[in-house]
Order: C-alpha cells, then structure tokens, then sequence
C-alpha cells in the first residue's frame, strides 16, 4: 500500500510540475471523420498570450472521438468510435507516440476496446492503465500500459446491464464515461442507457474493478446520464444528464466511495424552445465554478459552486459560438475555454475571468471539420 501511495503521489507531483510554468503547449483535436477530417490535428499554443498556430494533421486514424495524453507528453491515447473493427462488433483504442518537436504523432498500436462505439477513455492516476467506456456496447474495460506505451490484455472488464423509460435511447446500456477517483481508489461510470451511476473499487496494482456498496446510483429516470467532474477538494461529483439537460451534484465520501444526490438544477434557459443534449462539464482548478456545455440552445453555462452544501448557482449562459459544442476542455493554465463545435468546423476560444467564473469569447480556430475533444501537452 505504501508503495502503491508512493507512485501515485510521485505521479501526481511530476503533473504538476511539467505543468506549472509552463506557456507553451501542443493542443491536440480529435475529430469524426468520414467528411473531408482524417483524424487528430495539432496546434502550437501560447497559454500567456492565447496564440494559437496551426501545425497540421497529427496522425491520420478513424474517428479518433476522444483522447487523453500521458503527464510527461510522451503517448497519446485515442478511442476509434466504431461499430467493428477488423470484422468483430468493437471499436478499437489506438496508441501514439508524441514527438513534441514536430507535434505529430507515431503510430505504435491499436486494440479492441472490447465494445462498440467507444466514446470516452481516461487513465489512472499512477497512468499505468487506460480505462473506456463503450458506449454501443454498454460495458467499461481496463487496459495495462506497458514501459513502451503500448496496451496489454485487458485486466478488467464489466458489461452493464438495464434500460430505462426512452425506449429510443435507453432500451439498453450505453457506458459513456469512466473516471477514476482523486486518490485513485474508485472508478466511476456513467451510463446513458440505464439512468445510472456505477461505482467501482480499483485496484490500481492489478487494474482490477469491483462493484462497490453500493455498486451504483439511479437519477431521475429519462436523464441520460453522460459526463461527470469531481470538484478538486473531492467532495462533490457533478453529473451531467445529457437528455434531461440537467446536473446533478452528489456528496461523495471518498472513504467508501459512496455518493448521495443533493441538488438537480437545469442547464438551458427557460425561454429555449426544442431538444437540448447536454455534453461536457468540468470544473475550473479551484472548484469554485462549473461549465456546461449544450447542444441544441448551442450554449456554455457557468455555475458558482457552494462548496459547503454542492448547490450551484447560475453566473452565466453564453453562446458556444458555433452549433452543438460536443466538448470543450480548460488549457492547462486555466484561463482558456476551448469549445469544440461540431457542426460548424470551429473551435471558440474564452477567456476565463479567475474571479467571477464568467466567460469573455477571445478568439476561434476555423476550418477543422467535426472537431470533438481537445487536449494539451506543454512542450519542452
């Protein structure tokens, strides 16, 4: 166990290292492709001044929807959001090596990500495995990562089972999501399809999961749950239901894993007439305040937290500058708001006031079809 403490806290460390001080970073996108994108993209990036300098296409691979990159910038992982792959009804997990100099990616390997259409991967906190969620398939596995960046055989792998009351979406399960706790002891999963949030022990030696007591929460039955972000102090998880267009902030006991819901608040304004698909949240680095963002009202909201009691209180809703924002990520900085809109082949770029939460549109990258997820690396 001490061991095991001694690596995560080593890890977590070096993070905040390569990160603090540092201005200059490689912004990665992935996109959908099939219409004209043919894969991740680069860009060169100035967290003091905002500048954003295209590079070119990073690594050419099939709908790379989701990604996630290593502390120290040297693999990048990418979900493969398909159906099959190499005739089996999977999608994949590619792997890359980052060369920081040219912002390209090598490609090293790609795997079955044991379901179909994943939608959504993440690594522990020690980065020794890579966890993802299938959304078609409704199942979560784990994924060593071995000294050369590659993927073993999975060591843990879980199908969901269930459905709910949309008999459209929700005939069955639909994993879309699944991050690890802050002390990485818990994993967490959200699922669309059965209006649930599963809880899992992880063993972070073996890359193991087990059903946690209780082994997951319901919401209100409809809401699709889709995304959530741990506030920093770890005291609360905030959920984004993506159909219901709402959030809901639990307590969370970080000793047993156990989250109890305690305030449900609404994400679109009063006045918004039609469907509205709610899709990333996140909280800045203090935990003082949460975004969201809306597909259909086309929209980023901005909540103060209450860190007493979780209630959220609206600041701001504002136009994500293009149509249906699938994603958006804070730069490693925290002044910046990158907003991936899909359907318009832009990215909006806010700036964040530190003081009020509030968001003032500051710049946007154009011309990069369907972007979806967008993610940093400091160079040097």
């Amino acid at each position: 166990m001490k061991t095991q403490r001694f690596l995560l806290v080593t890890v977590l460390l070096s993070l905040c290292a390569n990160l603090a001080g540092a201005r200059q970073f490689l912004m990665f996108v992935g996109t959908y492709t099939g219409h004209g994108s043919r894969g991740i993209y680069t860009y060169r990036f100035d967290s003091a001044t905002g500048d954003i300098a295209k590079v070119g296409l990073a690594a050419q691979t099939d709908d790379p929807s989701f990604l996630a990159v290593d502390s120290k910038g040297r693999f990048l992982y990418a979900v493969n959001e398909l159906d099959k792959f190499k005739g089996e009804p999977t999608g994949a997990i590619s792997t890359f090596e980052i060369n920081r100099d040219t912002g390209t990616l090598d490609f090293l390997q790609q795997v079955s990500s044991l379901g179909a259409a994943p939608a959504y991967l993440s690594l522990d906190k020690t980065e020794r495995f890579v966890l993802v969620a299938n959304y078609g398939s409704g199942n979560v596995a784990v994924f060593p990562i071995k000294s050369d960046g590659t993927l073993g055989a999975s060591t843990a792998f879980d199908q969901h089972s269930g459905s709910s009351l949309n008999k459209r979406r929700q005939s069955g399960p639909h994993a879309h999501s699944i991050l690890v706790s802050k002390d990485n002891r818990f994993a967490l999963s959200a699922d669309l399809g059965t209006d649930q949030l599963f809880v899992y022990r992880f063993d972070a030696q073996k890359g193991t999961l087990a059903p946690n007591t209780p082994a997951f929460v319901k919401v209100v039955p409809g809401s699709g749950p889709r995304h959530m972000a741990f506030a920093p102090d770890a005291k609360w998880v905030f959920l984004a239901n993506e159909m219901a267009a709402t959030v809901t902030a639990f307590a969370y006991d970080a000793q047993s894993g156990v989250l109890a819901a305690k305030h449900t608040v609404s994400t679109v304004s009063e006045s918004f007439q039609g469907q509205n698909l709610e899709a990333e949240i996140a909280t800045d680095m203090k935990g003082e305040f949460l975004y969201v963002s809306n597909r259909g009202e086309d929209s980023v909201t901005v909540f103060r937290i209450n860190s007493a009691d979780g209630t959220l209180a609206l600041v701001q809703r504002i136009s994500a500058g293009g149509k249906t924002p699938r994603y958006f990520t804070i730069d490693p900085s925290g002044n910046w708001l990158f907003v991936a809109n899909q359907d318009t082949d832009n990215i909006r770029v806010f700036h964040i006031d530190a003081g009020t939460g509030r968001l003032s549109q500051a710049s946007e990258i154009s011309g990069i079809t369907a972007p979806v997820c967008v993610i940093f690396t400091p160079v040097g």
